[in-house]
């Protein structure tokens, strides 16, 4: 099975990355880094008459990839107690690609997604970012994805993670041993 990990952090080597390269080694799977990425914010086109308009920027790049793989991972910190703004403009923007007519089996395609999610915070994050595994329930559910696990890592100063046995035991169990 083939997989793709998102990854939503704007820091390069974060605490998020680190946690995600433990559970996905690098070898098994296609990372890919929003951050390094140009994915413009969404504008609201869903009930306007001319639509979406195009836009010139690595979006469909990235919902090929999306799109191309068995199971997905999202990894992202928990800024704010929600998903980071890359993720969360990543994802915003499917409402475009719903109507995007090069796109018409898109919401068929993600029916066969598999879901992961790694997410790693500061303040209580296993009480705290609750909300935001709950947030991409929804977005699964709206998709007919199915949220297979997720792991919540605590970690407060960047590199931190790495002294964390507990989540890093969680992480290396996140999937099946047959999947990787």
């Amino acid at each position: 099975m083939s997989i793709v990990v998102f990854h939503g952090s704007t820091r390069t080597n974060g605490n998020t990355e680190y946690l995600a390269h433990h559970a996905i080694p690098k070898e098994v799977a296609t990372h890919i880094y929003l951050r390094d990425y140009n994915i413009q914010p969404i504008v609201d086109k869903r009930h306007a008459d001319e639509g979406f308009p195009e836009i010139q920027d690595d979006h469909t790049f990235l919902i090929d990839q999306l799109l191309k793989h068995e199971i997905v991972v999202f990894a992202t910190p928990i800024y704010w107690y929600g998903m980071s703004g890359p993720m969360k403009t990543f994802i915003d923007r499917w409402s475009q690609i719903l109507r995007d007519p090069n796109y018409p089996h898109f919401r068929q395609a993600l029916k066969e997604k598999k879901v992961y999610l790694i997410l790693v915070g500061g303040d209580h994050p296993h009480v705290k970012g609750l909300p935001l595994v709950q947030q991409f329930q929804y977005i699964c559910q709206f998709f007919g994805m199915s949220l297979e696990n997720y792991i919540i890592g605590q970690s407060r100063k960047p590199g931190e993670i790495v002294n964390n046995k507990q989540v890093l035991d969680a992480a290396s169990r996140l999937f099946n041993e047959s999947l990787i």
